[in-house]
């Protein structure tokens, strides 16, 4: 399976991708086989990538959901990024535009925005939906405490 995602483009992949998911789900199998379908999965996202913003953003929302996923119902694993929270929290990080603070002044007035911003803060919703689980799993420190400021801005987003 891995041999035809590394081979497959276009739409095929997220056929590809829902498929392993659903494997990774499947609680009839071993940790590490459903840990396998999962890296498959987060593959055929990836490579699905366009360059587009909203692209960007929705490959970006699923391999994050998934990663928590794992993360909840397998168990962290520190020595695999795509398992260990800590990278999960700089990915996400990484993947927003704009501060907590920026985010919740715009959401002040959201209805009074350009499309575009309201999209903008659209986009940072979906990109967070992880993280209030995700902060069970950190310790106390300064990257725990930019996740808390985000969930809180979170629930302020339209």
């Amino acid at each position: 399976m891995r041999s035809f995602v590394l081979a497959t483009s276009g739409m095929v992949l997220e056929t590809a991708r829902v498929v392993a998911q659903g494997h990774a789900y499947s609680c009839g199998l071993p940790q590490e086989e459903r840990r396998a379908w999962a890296k498959l999965s987060l593959l055929a996202n990836r490579r699905m990538l366009d360059g587009t913003e909203a692209e960007l953003t929705r490959v970006a929302h699923q391999d994050f959901m998934l990663r928590m996923w794992v993360i909840d119902r397998l168990g962290p694993d520190d020595a695999d990024p795509d398992w260990s929270p800590r990278a999960l929290a700089a990915d996400t990080l990484a993947a927003l535009t704009l501060t907590p603070e920026r985010a919740a002044a715009l959401a002040d007035g959201w209805r009074d925005l350009p499309v575009e911003d309201i999209l903008r803060l659209r986009r940072h919703k979906n990109l967070t939906a992880h993280l209030e689980r995700l902060v069970g799993h950190l310790p106390p420190g300064p990257l725990r405490e930019q996740l808390v400021t985000w969930t809180g801005t979170r629930r302020l987003l339209p």
